[in-house]
């Protein structure tokens, strides 16, 4: 298995921790930084800003969100990223939710599957070299009945830039198997993986495709319990979070991870859960949360459950894991990745 993280770009001043800690994870043996925004410091900048810091890692968008920028503009700025990283860069995108898309940029976010396929059929069009233009349900390049004609951008052709689509539902699991070169993942439990590869496979075969095809990405927290007392206050802590991932996020109709909690087997837990946040109650939530539902979506553990984990994880069919380091600061968060990644290096 590859090893990655995700980092933000800056969280209120750390910028300066950020790039040290991406410099020294290279130095570590890192294979891949993505970069989110989500509704913090935008992406792109900071990818930048790494691709002329960083010699050998791969560097990603992870994830570049749809309907915050035009198709094309997203493409001139994985062309631009490539070219600075010297071809380095991996395009990953998603739809976000309601809550960031309507309530934070004011994009309506109906139809997010079909804004997904048509983003990157247009985008693949402009990495090709091609003039734009395309006649699809959310877009219409040119704009039909006005003064502009199909043009091509005025930058080098790269069709070989990889996209990467963060998905969770089945049917955008499907596309992504359909037309995506990777795969980066969420709430994710090896023993419930086919809850994610059966659409994943259905959408390869219907591209002609294999597994092989596609770079399984799964991202997890990765922390070390030195005995069992302390595994049981790492997971009691996490629970809080993990109420919000099932109550909080999105918005009340719409909440992909509670969706993905409860194909995975904890449906009525996940519904509880979702029913007790929305009502107000975060403690109660958090209470519900089970030890099975931190342990199983997580890399937390003695060091030897986090090695035979990261062993399931890879017979699951995981080919790159996404690493998220615990840790208060930055020494100790480069340090778990270390720890992680000379497990994850014997392997």
């Amino acid at each position: 298995m590859r090893a990655a993280t995700t980092v933000e770009a800056s969280n209120r001043g750390s910028w300066a921790d950020t790039l040290t800690f991406v410099l020294e994870a290279e130095k570590l043996g890192l294979d891949v930084c993505f970069v989110a925004e989500a509704w913090g410091s935008d992406g792109p900048s900071a990818l930048g800003y790494f691709a002329a810091r960083t010699e050998r890692m791969l560097l990603g968008s992870g994830i570049i969100q749809l309907g915050t920028r035009t198709p094309v503009a997203i493409a001139q700025t994985a062309l631009t990223l490539a070219e600075m990283s010297q071809g380095r860069f991996l395009l990953g995108l998603g739809a976000s939710g309601p809550q960031v898309i309507e309530g934070l940029h004011g994009v309506p976010f109906a139809k997010p599957l079909t804004r997904m396929r048509e983003t990157v059929e247009i985008i693949r069009q402009v990495f090709a070299g091609e003039k734009v233009a395309y006649s699809g349900n959310q877009f219409q390049i040119p704009v039909p009945g006005g003064e502009g004609k199909p043009m091509r951008l005025s930058m080098d052709a790269n069709p070989d830039i990889p996209i990467y689509l963060a998905t969770i539902s089945p049917k955008t699991l499907e596309l992504t198997g359909e037309i995506a070169d990777g795969w980066l993942g969420t709430s994710f439990v090896p023993e419930g993986a086919s809850a994610y590869f059966d659409p994943l496979d259905a959408g390869l075969a219907k591209a002609g495709r294999k597994r092989t095809d596609l770079d399984v990405c799964q991202g997890a927290e990765v922390a070390f319990a030195e005995d069992e007392d302390a595994l049981r206050s790492m997971v009691a802590s996490r629970k809080k979070e993990l109420a919000f991932s099932l109550g909080g996020m999105g918005s009340a109709q719409t909440n992909f991870y509670n969706g993905a909690y409860s194909r995975q087997g904890w449906a009525d837990v996940a519904a509880a859960v979702r029913e007790r946040w929305q009502g107000g109650d975060r403690d109660g939530a958090a209470e519900l949360v089970t030890d099975d539902m931190v342990l199983g979506t997580t890399l937390i553990g003695t060091e030897d459950m986090v090695r035979a984990r990261l062993r399931v994880w890879r017979d699951a069919g995981v080919d790159t894991v996404r690493l998220y380091p615990n840790g208060d600061t930055v020494d100790a968060k480069l340090t778990t990745l270390g720890r992680a990644l000379d497990i994850l290096h014997a392997l």
